[in-house]
C-alpha cells in the first residue's frame, strides 16, 4: 500500500500537504475543511453544516485507505465560536457508534479560506 493517500471523493490540499499518510499501521488524515469536492465551494455557512461536510470528506479518506471512521482512534475538531460546540456535537455524533474516538474540540480565531471548522484524525487500519 502507498504511504500517502489522494482521493477525488474529498478536496484535494491547498497548500504542500497531502490528504493522508500511512504510518504504523494507522491512517493520519490532514485537516479537512468543509469543502464539497463536486463543487470546490464550502458546504453550508454555519459550523454543524461545514463540520458534516468536513467528516464527510474524512470518510472519503477512510475509505480510498482501505479503513472507515468506525476505526477512528482520535479526533480533533477546530471551530472558531465554541457557542457552536453543542451543534457541532449533535452532527459528529451522527457519524460515530460507540466505543467513540479520543477526541479534542478547540476554539481558534481563523481557519483557512474562512471556514467555521476543520477536522483532523487518526484512523486504524
Amino acid at each position: 500500500m502507498t504511504d500517502h493517500i489522494a482521493t477525488e471523493k474529498a478536496p484535494a490540499a491547498i497548500g504542500p500537504y497531502v490528504q493522508a499518510r500511512i504510518a504504523g499501521g494507522l491512517l493520519f488524515v490532514s485537516g479537512q475543511l468543509p469543502i464539497d469536492p463536486a463543487t470546490g465551494s464550502f458546504a453550508g455557512t454555519d459550523a454543524p453544516a461545514q463540520a458534516g461536510q468536513s467528516l464527510t470528506n474524512i470518510a472519503a479518506i477512510a475509505d480510498a485507505a482501505g479503513t472507515s471512521l468506525g476505526k477512528a482512534v482520535k479526533m480533533t475538531v477546530y471551530v472558531i465560536d465554541l457557542s457552536q460546540f453543542k451543534a457541532v456535537n449533535e452532527v459528529y455524533a451522527g457519524f460515530f457508534q460507540a466505543p467513540f474516538p479520543a477526541r479534542t474540540t478547540v476554539e481558534v480565531s481563523a481557519l483557512p479560506l474562512g471556514a467555521s471548522v476543520e477536522i483532523d484524525a487518526i484512523i486504524a487500519l
